[in-house]
């Protein structure tokens, strides 16, 4: 039954409060011609050494001195709070992996996750050497305005409008600014684009808007009624990890307040979904400082459980300042309707809730927007935006400094050649 529901959807159900996901298959509904590579979504934790052996081993001979230290310590006031977090939503977690490893079909499914639906030809590498774009760097000179990308539509696409001209036989083309500039591809299929010799793939019906925090302002709709009635967002946190990874640079907490969310909200309301770190410095600052500044009110929270292909977790749980999961904080934030006696929100969200995959990249996180459709205020479709996307998504609006990071063409294959 899990396999099925995996296979179909993306999404497999394990028990009422916890799930098993592939953002994989998630994201590949929002394609037609082209679909995302499980061989380089899933770069980690799929080595086979990994997947044979104990991974409890591996952990505690590697992490043993860093542990053994932190015993001699005690907690300060800050770190004995978040440890009390953690307690509090350690059954729940357990819980959810414990029926994952009963899932023996899923299992099967997981360790083949990374190969699947992939040929010898598709089942690629990514190149260490490949270069990549950097849109943070080529958004700060002054040619930045100047940029453009080519969107290259397929004739049978009967959504193309805008005219263009004959890029070839089978392709009209639309050139646009890529920065400060809403980008948008509202056709029924999924279109290739060019920017400085390199390749994207723009999911169908989505759009992306490329900028700074200065310019997020231009995202506010005219009319609250064209808002978002859900928001996802996940912050670049200042935090040491990421600056050891040097993947991409963090802002200080302060700069989060002057985010508008309240102004990109629909008239209905809006569901705020907030990725968070497991630090207490930043659940408080959050708590005390940002929801209420957004005019968010908490609701609930959930937890991914990141997992190797093996089943196992990617590392200890009670491991301080590496568990192996990450919160979502979920809250609502009113519009004008919401005062009338005219809100429409469906369901109470549950709080605790799990849900389980095996990592991509570093910092990518999974598609979780159809997990949360259930509590979105307002009619559906919903619609929908990610702030400091990395990546696109059939029918949202994807802002940040880098929507397109994850939409190059290496990470993709091409349907052709199943047909």
């Amino acid at each position: 039954m899990e396999e099925n529901q995996l296979m179909e959807s993306g999404v497999s159900e394990l028990n009422s409060n916890a799930f098993f996901i592939d953002p994989v298959r998630i994201l590949n509904r929002s394609y037609t011609r082209f679909r995302v590579s499980p061989s380089t979504y899933y770069s980690r934790f799929f080595d086979s050494l990994n997947s044979a052996q104990s991974p409890k081993a591996s952990e505690d001979s590697r992490k043993g001195k860093r542990k053994r230290k932190k015993k001699i310590q005690s907690l300060n006031e800050r770190e004995q709070i978040a440890d009390r977090r953690h307690q509090e939503v350690k059954p729940f977690l357990l819980k959810a992996h414990e029926a994952l490893l009963e899932a023996t079909d899923l299992l099967k499914v997981l360790r083949n996750l990374r190969n699947d639906g992939c040929s010898v030809g598709e089942c690629k590498e990514l190149s260490q050497e490949s270069s990549e774009l950097s849109f943070m760097e080529l958004g700060g000179v002054w040619q930045a305005p100047l940029c453009e990308i080519v969107l290259n539509y397929q004739q049978d696409d009967k959504t193309f409008q805008n005219g263009g001209f004959p890029l070839a036989q089978s392709i009209e083309q639309k050139v646009t600014p890529v920065f400060n500039n809403l980008v948008a591809n509202e056709g029924s299929y999924d279109i290739e684009a060019e920017l400085f010799n390199h390749k994207y793939i723009i999911p169908k019906r989505s759009c992306f808007y490329m900028s700074d925090m200065q310019q997020i302002d231009s995202l506010i709709p005219a009319g609250s009624d064209c808002g978002f009635n859900l928001i996802v967002i996940d912050p670049p946190w200042e935090n040491g990890s990421a600056r050891q990874k040097v993947r991409y640079p963090t802002l200080p907490n302060r700069y989060f307040l002057s985010l508008p969310v309240k102004q990109l909200c629909h008239t209905s309301g809006a569901l705020v979904a907030l990725w968070v770190t497991n630090r207490e410095k930043l659940r408080d600052f959050v708590e005390n400082d940002l929801f209420p500044k957004w005019g968010v009110t908490y609701a609930a929270s959930f937890y991914w459980l990141k997992v190797k292909a093996n089943g196992m977790l990617t590392g200890e749980l009670d491991l301080f300042h590496h568990r192996p999961y990450e919160c979502l904080l979920l809250g609502y934030c009113d519009g004008k309707d919401t005062h009338s006696g005219n809100s429409t929100r469906l369901n109470p969200i549950p709080d605790n809730r799990v849900f389980i995959s095996v990592p991509g990249d570093y910092s990518r996180k999974p598609p979780i927007g159809e997990l949360l459709l259930d509590y979105v205020p307002g009619s559906m479709p919903a619609r929908c935006v990610e702030l400091f996307a990395r990546e696109m998504i059939a029918g949202w609006t994807s802002w940040g400094n880098e929507p397109l990071h994850f939409q190059d063409s290496r990470y993709f294959v091409s349907k052709t050649t199943e047909n």
